[in-house]
C-alpha cells in the first residue's frame, strides 16, 4: 500500500482523489444566461403576433358597440342580427375616425368613449406582439417599430375588411380611406406600447434634457386638468337639465332596453362634451350647426336634434358669478406650475444651491405648447359633420383652441411655478 502523504489524501479503501479515470470525471454545472429579450422556445413569428394581437384589439373593441346597438334596435320589428352586427362594424369604423357616407349627408362625429377603448387595446397588442418576438427590454427602436409596424398593417387589413362588410347594406364606407386611418391608428397605437415595454421610453426620458422633460410633463398636467374641469363643467350642465335629457330619452318609443342603448350611446359621447365643455371655458367654444357658436360671451343655436347630451347647452352668455369659470384654464395652469416648482425643489433637496430662475420658468413656458398640442389636437378629433345641411359643421375648431390653450397654460405655469418659488424661498442667513 501507498504511503499517505498529506498533498494527496486518500478516499476509503485506498483509493486517492487525483487517481480517478479522467472519463468518469462529473459534469461541471452550467449557470443559465440571463434572459434578456426572453426565451426562443417563447417566442412567436411576426406576422402570427400580430395578427392575433390585433384580431383581439379589433374583437374586445367591437363587442361592447355590438351590445350598446344591439340594445337600440332590440325594439325594433324590422332588427335582424346580421343588421344589427353590420350597424356595430359601422359605428366601430366611425370610432376610428373612419367618415360614413349616410342618405342623409356626411358621418363624421366619433364617440371618443370608443376611440378611447380601441386605442388602449391597440397599446396593448403593442406589448403582447413585443413580448412575443422576444423584445422585451432590449432598448431597441428597431424593433419597437417592427412590432408597431405589423400590428398597425394588421390592422389596416381589418379596418378595410369592415369597410367592405358594411358597404354591402348601409352606410358607405371608403375602404382606402379605412386601410389608411386604421393603419395609421394601429402603429401609433401600438408604438407606445412597445416603446414602453422594450424600455426605449426609459432611454429617450433619461437623454432627454432636464427643462424640455420637465416641460412636457408640466403641460400634459395642466391639459389633462383643464380636461377634467371640463368634463366636471359637463356633468354639472347635464345634472341640471336632467328632465329635458330624460325626456329626450323617453320621446324615443323604444322600451326600456333600447332607452337603455341611448343613454349608453350618450355615454360614449361624454369624452365629445368634455372636450367641447373644455374649449367653452378657454374661450373659442364650438358650433352645433353651421352659423351657430356656444361661447362664453356669445349663445347662437336654432333648432337642435333631440339628443339628450345637448340638454346642458348654456341658454346665454355667462354673467355674474359664472364669469368665475373664465378663471378656471388660468388656475389650471397654475397648479401645473405649482407641481412643477415643487417637483424642482424636491429634486434639489435641501442642500444644494438653490436652482437658477431659468431652470424653472423654461419648463414652465414649454407647458404652454405641450398644453396647446393636446388640447388642440383633442378638439380636433372631437367634432365632426352630423350630416349634410345644417348639421354639417359640429364641434371645436382644433387650431383655435389649441392657440388660445398654449397662451393660457403658459402664463397660468409661469405665475403658478413664480409665485411658489417666492414664496417658499428660504430666508438668508
Amino acid at each position: 500500500m501507498s504511503p499517505v502523504t498529506p498533498d494527496r489524501p486518500s478516499r476509503p479503501g485506498g483509493v486517492r482523489a487525483d487517481d480517478r479515470p479522467v472519463d468518469r470525471a462529473a459534469p461541471a454545472r452550467r449557470v443559465p444566461a440571463p434572459r434578456t429579450g426572453g426565451s426562443p422556445r417563447g417566442r412567436a413569428p411576426l406576422p402570427v403576433a400580430a395578427g392575433v394581437a390585433a384580431g383581439w384589439a379589433a374583437l374586445t373593441s367591437y363587442l361592447p358597440v355590438a351590445i350598446v346597438l344591439g340594445l337600440v334596435q332590440l325594439g325594433t320589428d324590422s332588427a335582424t342580427l346580421t343588421s344589427t352586427l353590420r350597424t356595430a362594424l359601422a359605428g366601430w369604423l366611425l370610432g376610428h375616425g373612419v367618415p360614413l357616407h349616410t342618405e342623409s349627408g356626411p358621418l363624421g362625429l366619433a364617440p371618443l368613449a370608443l376611440t378611447v377603448l380601441a386605442l388602449w387595446r391597440l397599446t396593448r397588442a403593442g406589448v403582447h406582439v413585443s413580448r412575443a418576438i422576444g423584445a422585451r427590454d432590449t432598448r431597441s427602436p428597431r424593433r419597437a417599430l417592427l412590432a408597431a409596424g405589423a400590428v398597425g398593417i394588421a390592422y389596416a387589413l381589418l379596418g378595410a375588411l369592415a369597410a367592405v362588410l358594411v358597404g354591402t347594406d348601409g352606410p358607405d364606407a371608403s375602404v382606402l380611406r379605412a386601410a389608411a386611418t386604421f393603419a395609421a391608428v394601429g402603429t401609433l397605437a401600438a408604438l407606445v406600447g412597445a416603446t414602453r415595454i422594450t424600455a426605449v421610453t426609459r432611454l429617450l426620458v433619461t437623454r432627454m434634457p432636464g427643462p424640455v422633460r420637465d416641460g412636457i410633463r408640466t403641460g400634459l398636467v395642466a391639459g389633462l386638468l383643464l380636461l377634467g374641469a371640463g368634463a366636471g363643467a359637463a356633468g354639472l350642465a347635464v345634472a341640471t337639465g336632467g328632465g329635458d335629457a330624460a325626456d329626450m330619452i323617453g320621446a324615443y318609443r323604444t322600451g326600456v332596453a333600447g332607452q337603455a342603448g341611448i343613454t349608453l350611446v350618450s355615454v360614449a359621447y361624454a369624452p365629445n362634451a368634455a372636450v367641447w365643455s373644455a374649449s367653452y371655458l378657454l374661450g373659442p367654444g364650438f358650433a352645433v350647426g353651421t352659423d351657430t357658436a356656444v361661447r362664453t360671451s356669445e349663445v347662437s343655436v336654432g333648432a337642435l336634434p333631440a339628443v339628450p347630451l345637448l340638454a346642458g347647452l348654456p341658454r346665454g352668455p355667462v354673467d355674474g358669478f359664472g364669469a368665475l369659470l373664465l378663471a378656471v384654464p388660468v388656475l389650471a395652469g397654475m397648479v401645473a406650475g405649482w407641481l412643477l416648482a415643487r417637483r424642482v425643489a424636491r429634486l434639489a433637496g435641501p442642500e444644494r444651491a438653490p436652482q437658477r430662475w431659468a431652470e424653472l420658468l423654461a419648463p414652465a413656458a414649454l407647458a404652454g405648447p405641450v398644453a396647446g398640442v393636446l388640447l388642440g389636437v383633442a378638439a380636433a378629433v372631437s367634432g365632426g359633420p352630423l350630416g349634410a345641411g345644417r348639421l354639417a359643421q359640429v364641434g371645436p375648431v382644433g387650431w383655435q383652441v389649441g392657440a388660445v390653450a398654449t397662451a393660457v397654460i403658459a402664463v397660468g405655469a409661469l405665475l403658478g411655478a413664480a409665485a411658489t418659488r417666492a414664496l417658499t424661498r428660504a430666508p438668508a442667513p
